[in-house]
């Protein structure tokens, strides 16, 4: 049986109005509860924000998105669908692959077109390859989706299931590396099934074989983007919230939690004390630790995933060989790797993720202008630059980053731009992010599954975590799944419910105890 937050949980106080919020607030609302959300900015959407500057929409957050089947449990928990609200536009290719040698590779979801463009680009027997890995990968997935993703742990003893089994029957325990090495041959292949290892903090050769999961995300269950940007779907979850009743409070910071024993009873923000049965946290852990008071005693202190520097670019250009995600790979791998988990220092060789988001819908920018957002991984605060080292790092690096990108022939990229933001490990420590990276904890081992930070945590009978930080992990699909889980914790409701008529706004959800 699930531990759920005993006693009264009819008004629940949700922290923080990104995904796993807004997700935990419309499951919360599909199970009857009422809801107040606060969130301390002016807008939905937390990480997946947006800035808007010289006639540029910018996403300031994930620009990649996968899985939407998850989005939509959250939409159909208060009857309505993600498809009504958001126009959602499947990306072919989902990536474009640009490697040193001049080679390229497009990356699509469809297994006919995808065998055809390996067998192109590195031979019939790599095509065969690929279709063995696909199959592996969707094995994978299934074995590890319910039982090791989807779910609340309370102990270590709930993996021992006949999954587990299948997991490792699988080779889920081995290396990632050697997982696709097994089905692929050609370097430059593994690499673009392998380079998602990066989002849970481990190098390919170090990560277990069961993150592969990562890559059956993105390169076989398609890559979408919402019409309007990514903050469309935070914009989205939180207009449906506000018709099924949720109470949306934005611009206030929360600054403290009242306590009653081992229950909170209020939220206390800057301009007022909100009462509750239950509350949820989402901020980054080190800030949703501070407000209960103190953090979770832990065996090892938590090793955190890498940073990553951003440039968003609006440019009175573009160049035809950049799809709407492109990977640009440099010469080394290995040794990138070892410098963003290990030494702690810049890449020499860049591997680089460059999004055009006017690929897909050019009113993100002014007509006949563009935007490019480039993404170099780059070691956390807590053994690369800190952040106050950033304040001198960050313009060289940007230019850096630019000289790098038009070698490889994005020609006269610097001289194009006319609106920039950029993003450092600085700023994400400035917003609360541990180690200065928007991808907290890493998916060590020990930190994944039932030994990730628990969403539930001692000594507080009625608080509940969500968030990349805690139960499932990093990514916008396992966030929103956090959401929907931390939900369960004061609910008891893990299945997603039947979809219901929609309430209007002014209609208060009836207060059901658990």
């Amino acid at each position: 049986m699930t531990r759920t937050v005993p006693g009264r949980t009819d008004h629940v106080v949700v922290v923080g109005a990104g995904l796993s919020g807004l997700a935990a607030t419309l499951h919360l609302l599909g199970a009857g509860r009422r809801v107040t959300l606060v969130e301390r900015d002016p807008l939905p959407g937390g990480r997946a924000g947006r800035l808007e500057r010289g006639g540029y929409r910018i996403d300031t957050g994930p620009t990649v998105l996968t899985m939407p089947e998850f989005a939509d449990e959250a939409f159909a928990a208060v009857g309505t669908t993600l498809r009504d609200r958001v126009d959602l536009i499947p990306l072919h290719p989902a990536y474009r692959a640009l490697f040193a040698d001049g080679s390229g590779l497009d990356v699509h979801t469809d297994a006919d077109a995808m065998e055809a463009e390996v067998e192109r680009f590195a031979g019939v027997e790599e095509a065969a390859g690929y279709r063995r890995l696909r199959g592996w990968l969707e094995r994978l997935y299934r074995a590890q989706m319910r039982r090791f993703i989807d779910t609340n742990f309370d102990s270590p003893f709930q993996l021992l299931t006949p999954d587990l089994a299948r997991l490792a029957a699988l080779g889920g325990f081995g290396r990632l590396d050697a997982g696709i090495g097994r089905h692929l041959r050609d370097e430059r292949l593994r690499r673009v099934f392998s380079f998602q290892a990066l989002y849970a903090g481990v190098p390919p050769a170090r990560a277990l074989a069961a993150y592969a999961v990562i890559a059956y995300m993105d390169t076989v269950a398609g890559v979408y983007f919402p019409r309007g940007g990514m903050h469309a779907l935070p914009r989205a979850m939180a207009d449906a919230a506000a018709e099924a009743g949720a109470d949306l409070r934005f611009g206030q910071d929360v600054t403290r939690l009242e306590r009653s024993g081992d229950r909170v009873t209020a939220v206390v923000t800057a301009q007022e004390r909100i009462p509750c049965d239950a509350v949820v946290l989402t901020p980054d852990l080190p800030v949703a630790y501070a407000l209960l008071g103190r953090p979770p005693r832990r065996p090892l202190r938590i090793r955190h995933a890498p940073s990553a520097v951003v440039l968003h670019a609006g440019t009175d250009r573009t160049w035809p060989r950049l799809a709407h995600h492109t990977l640009s790979f440099g010469t080394a791998w290995r040794r990138t790797f070892d410098e963003l988990t290990r030494t702690g220092s810049l890449m020499s060789d860049p591997s680089l993720l460059i999004t055009r988001p006017t690929a897909t819908d050019p009113t993100l920018a002014p007509p006949g202008h563009h935007l490019h957002y480039i993404l170099a991984p780059c070691p956390n605060t807590d053994i690369g630059p800190d952040a106050a080292a950033w304040g001198d790092l960050a313009p060289r690096y940007r230019d850096s980053i630019l000289r790098e990108l038009e070698r490889r022939g994005v020609d006269g990229l610097a001289d194009a731009v006319e609106e920039q933001a950029l993003v450092t490990p600085a700023d994400w420590h400035a917003q609360g992010h541990a180690a200065g990276t928007p991808f907290s904890a890493a998916h060590t081992f020990a930190q994944t599954g039932p030994f990730r930070p628990r969403n539930l945590v001692r000594g507080t009978a009625n608080a509940v975590l969500a968030g990349c930080g805690t139960t499932p992990g990093v990514g916008v699909p396992t966030v929103l799944l956090s959401g929907k889980l931390a939900a369960a914790r004061i609910t008891g409701r893990h299945t997603t419910p039947v979809p219901r008529r929609r309430r209007t706004a002014s209609a208060a959800p009836e207060g059901t105890p658990s």
